[in-house]
């Protein structure tokens, strides 16, 4: 224990030095989460109304297009009053449920990711088997699992962090509650926590990566197997989508943490925090649909149907 004064609440700094350009910011930003919201969405919808997409490999992406929505959702509200208040001030009990939501759909968007990864590694090679293997039963419990991992690793650590007081620095110089700044305020031993938080990490991130490489490496030795390049590009463009997405988030991640100077540059990590936890929800929806013709179709079938309708 240390003595200070208690604190009840945090100070987000958002993004100081950028005076003059909060309006452009916000509206930006704004329209970002809007098209966010509504290209998940789009997609949760299109896969419910269409059977042709009722496979496990859209399920999953449903599951992931649900996650994005909530995850920019625990940052992207608090991140936009920093623009237009000039001392943003959140609650401590707020900023852990904020803390506990971004880490654990953060956590989940891993495990979700590893477990398409596995199904486009049964899709590509051992499709005669696929069907078998991946049964609709298959798919929810993967998918199941990977919400109760990720919950149940990050609410444990959330447990132990709403024991801890509070009497130290109550300023966080992120746009969102981030782990580091709240330990340093905290006025109690905070080891088991820091422990805990990096077996979690290694866990999760260089975990998932690693059996997401694997998979990879089994998908692209198959494709280059098949003889005609038209088969080659058939097989790869199912996995390609999957493949950017993952590029962007596992790229973003091991450059803030695994960077030599990842604690000297923070001002940097924050800047790929914005592709991180805003820009790549945006992507995640476009990434999947412009190279998917059955979701093109089925998008497509749903805006016209409409129009026949009215017609007749």
């Amino acid at each position: 224990m240390r003595n200070g004064t208690a604190i009840t609440e945090f100070i987000l700094l958002g993004f100081p030095g950028i005076q003059g350009l909060q309006v452009p910011l916000f509206i930006v930003i704004l329209l970002i989460y809007i098209l966010t919201l509504a290209g998940n969405g789009l997609i949760i919808v299109i896969v419910w109304i269409e059977p042709k997409l009722q496979i496990p490999m859209y399920f999953l992406l449903c599951n992931l297009a649900f996650l994005e929505i909530w995850y920019t959702t625990t940052v992207i509200p608090k991140l936009l009053e920093t623009f237009v208040v000039a001392k943003t001030v959140i609650c401590i009990s707020c900023c852990l449920i904020q803390v506990f939501f971004h880490f654990f759909l953060g956590t989940t968007e891993f495990l979700i990711l590893a477990v398409m990864s596995f199904d486009r590694y049964l899709a590509i090679c051992k499709p005669l088997h696929y069907p078998s293997i991946m049964t609709s039963n298959l798919c929810l419990q993967l998918a199941l699992i990977s919400w109760v991992v990720g919950f149940t690793i990050v609410f444990c650590q959330t447990m132990l962090l709403l024991q801890l007081p509070f009497c130290g620095n109550n300023i966080i110089n992120h746009f969102y509650c981030d782990i580091g700044p709240i330990l340093k305020a905290a006025c109690a031993d905070t080891s088991i926590l820091e422990l805990l938080g990096i077996l979690a990490t290694i866990f999760v991130i260089p975990g998932s990566l690693l059996f997401t490489i694997i998979s990879y490496i089994y998908i692209l030795s198959t494709i280059l197997r098949i003889p005609s390049a038209a088969g080659r590009q058939k097989a790869f463009s199912t996995c390609a989508s999957h493949l950017t997405v993952v590029s962007l988030l596992y790229g973003a991640v091991l450059f803030m943490y695994l960077r030599p100077t990842a604690h000297s540059s923070f001002k940097i990590n924050k800047v790929v925090s914005v592709l991180n936890t805003i820009l790549t929800p945006l992507l995640n929806p476009f990434i999947y649909t412009i190279r998917n013709k059955e979701v093109k179709g089925a998008l497509k079938k749903a805006m016209t149907c409409p129009k026949t309708q009215h017609a007749k």
